[in-house]
């Protein structure tokens, strides 16, 4: 066994895997980027090292740098966690050059894995089911296009590299296939160096459900299957294993096929084989085919681990030092149901798009198993994914372990930035996902249903101004007048809605107060302010806001009496950035005619291409960007003078 071990990343993968590591008495060498530095992981490894800027190009994906800090620290071996250089084969083969132990598989299975359009040829020859598509080399657009028309509408265009939704676009008819495509070409070459794709046949009613596999280089066995239908813009929200639905003869034909796919590229170490499943007709052993092979641990692991028992990191710590498998597959069982959400800084309302700030506050639940790489007084910033925590639970029954999933997030407390926390909980809530009737679909579907959010409670308007006043604190709560109660009159902000709040302080442990035309009493009992025998949120109060946690929290703005300026945006017609991010196109000119919902750039941030639309018909007056450049949140990109419609 290795004595230590760098591990090539950063941010939760990088703390999961040093638990297990140093659990079992194995140093741990941590790298940080100039981001990173006062990072979590930094803080848990044995010692780090320093390996270059911000951006991962300048850091996290630079190989000789990597592995130099290896040799430098005495390490043994490279752990890559996920993402960056963890599916690089060069990197593997500089890794072993260097002679150190890569813990994962060869560079040459993930060669065979690597490209999607060669990993089918692979299966097809392993006799594993492929989705029907075009898999070829020739880029041409109009090839392609042509190929999508063969294939049939609606189509799904891949990028052959990487993964992660990154070069991803669903086409629904061939009007849209140009745009999409040079889109999707766009973001792969930028996430992966590679701008290929392929074309693959849209299945109406899929369901993503994948198995993870285990291999020694020869032989492989399966760890049962993860249901990943849940997705937002092609990337999983929430996971759980088994499979809703999942039949004794379907989950066998599965694994066989996923040992099959293994086995054929002599896989060694943690992998996951993704199947696309048509669950138009429930699951059926001959209606999967795979997608693609991670060769990887994957981020819904420990979903896995719940079931099984397995700590699928000492597999593989165990496995890279010349172990042989450490269980055969009549030895693995299944037990109970998991399931695992990501939280993830990003505003779900606004199409998800990413957030970044400091953290406040962070509370996570009891009871649920929580990997994270942050803190409160951390900061999400515009360089890497915006995850801030996975959440995973484990139950005896599906029921049972989605109750206890639903209450974990309601119990999250996450403030300073803005979270999906309730977008979780809402489908959580869904009678869909609850019954187990899941496919890729569901959230595009009911998208404004899960991102609706109600108006505030009185519970909550209540605790946001008892915090936002000082209301809470025993100094100022006391307080008279000579005849009667003192009553003070508190306004606050939820959205563009100002709320006028009245208290009047009738002793330190009760308070009377009236709002939205009601009139309730609170008083202070077992360490809780309680509205009769329910008790108020808990709040967190930071610059100029009350963030109110619980069921459908919510946020309200602080607001000064005696501000009284508008509260509108600053100029109409002024297109801005809504995140940190990089100009990577432009198709507005200056004098331009443009109309409402036409494209004017492309931002991309966290890894992710963002289109800029216009608000309104008008024309083009500035262009204030270039292509390339980095801009902050809020920055003027594009100037538009509205235009009168025309009689």
């Amino acid at each position: 066994m290795f004595d230590k071990i760098l591990i090539a990343n950063r941010g939760e993968i990088a703390c999961r895997i040093m638990e297990t590591a140093q659990s079992m008495g194995i140093a741990c060498v941590a790298v940080y980027s100039d981001a990173d530095k006062d990072a979590r992981h930094v803080e848990k490894a044995d010692e780090a090292i320093h390996i270059g800027g911000a951006a991962p190009a300048d850091s996290y994906l630079l190989g000789e740098r990597l592995i130099g800090a290896a040799r430098a620290s005495g390490a043994q071996a490279i752990h890559p966690g996920y993402g960056f250089l963890s599916e690089n084969p060069a990197f593997v083969e500089a890794v072993e050059q260097a002679g150190l132990a890569f813990i994962g598989p060869s560079a040459a299975a993930i060669r065979k894995m690597g490209l999607k359009d060669a990993a089918k040829h692979e299966m097809e020859a392993a006799d594993v089911a492929v989705v029907p598509g075009y898999h070829g080399a020739n880029q041409d657009p109009d090839h392609l296009a042509a190929e999508a028309t063969s294939i049939g509408y609606p189509v799904l265009i891949k990028a052959v590299a990487g993964g992660g939704g990154k070069g991803m676009r669903r086409v629904d008819a061939p009007e849209g296939f140009a745009d999409a495509l040079a889109s999707a070409q766009r973001e792969a070459q930028s996430a992966f160096g590679n701008g290929d794709v392929l074309i693959e046949k849209f299945i109406l009613q899929p369901r993503h459900i994948e198995v993870q596999v285990f291999g020694d280089g020869t032989r492989a066995v399966h760890l049962f299957e993860r249901d990943c239908s849940l997705q937002r813009r092609h990337q999983k929200v929430i996971e759980e294993a088994p499979a809703p639905g999942m039949t004794p003869e379907m989950r066998a034909a599965m694994g066989a096929a996923a040992v099959r796919a293994a086995e054929a590229i002599g896989y060694k170490g943690a992998g996951t084989v993704e199947f696309i499943v048509d669950g138009s007709d429930g699951l059926r052993p001959d209606r999967f085919w795979f997608m693609e092979m991670n060769t990887r641990l994957q981020v819904e692991h420990p979903v896995t681990e719940a079931i099984t028992g397995v700590d699928l990191v000492a597999w593989q710590l165990r496995v890279a030092a010349g172990e042989p498998l450490p269980a055969t597959q009549e030895d693995l069982t299944l037990t109970g149901h998991a399931f695992e959400a990501r939280l993830y800084a990003e505003d779900a309302a606004a199409g998800f798009l990413p957030a970044t700030g400091d953290l406040t506050h962070v509370r996570f639940p009891k009871g649920a198993r929580i990997d994270s790489g942050v803190g409160a007084g951390d900061a999400i910033s515009p360089w890497y994914d915006p995850m801030i925590a996975k959440i995973t639970v484990h139950g005896p029954t599906r029921e049972v372990a989605l109750g206890r999933m639903q209450r974990a997030l309601e119990e999250t407390e996450i403030a300073g930035v803005t979270t999906n926390v309730n977008f979780l909980a809402a489908l959580c809530r869904h009678a869909g996902f609850a019954a187990g009737a899941v496919d890729t679909g569901l959230i595009d579907r009911d998208r404004a249903q899960l991102v609706h959010e109600p108006a505030p409670s009185l519970l909550q308007i209540i605790a946001a101004v008892q915090s936002a006043a000082g209301l809470t604190e025993p100094s100022q709560r006391a307080g008279f007048t000579l005849w009667s109660p003192l009553e003070r009159h508190v306004e606050i902000m939820h959205q563009d809605t100002v709320l006028d709040t009245w208290v009047e302080v009738l002793a330190p442990d009760h308070q009377r107060w009236r709002c939205k035309d009601q009139t309730v009493e609170v008083h202070q009992r077992f360490g809780r302010w309680m509205l009769e025998n329910t008790p108020l949120p808990r709040t967190h109060r930071g610059a100029g806001q009350v963030q109110v946690f619980g069921p459908a929290g919510t946020s309200f703005l602080l607001r000064d009496p005696l501000d009284r300026q508008s509260d509108g945006p600053a100029g109409d017609g002024l297109i801005t950035a809504p995140m940190p991010g990089l100009v990577k196109a432009l198709f507005a000119k200056p004098g331009q005619q443009v109309q409402s919902g036409e494209r004017l750039a492309i931002l991309e941030a966290m890894k992710m291409e963002h289109a800029l639309l216009a608000g309104c018909d008008g024309v083009v007056e500035d262009v204030m960007v270039d292509v390339n450049d980095q801009v902050a949140v809020g920055a003027g990109l594009i100037q538009l003078a509205a235009t009168e419609p025309s009689a």
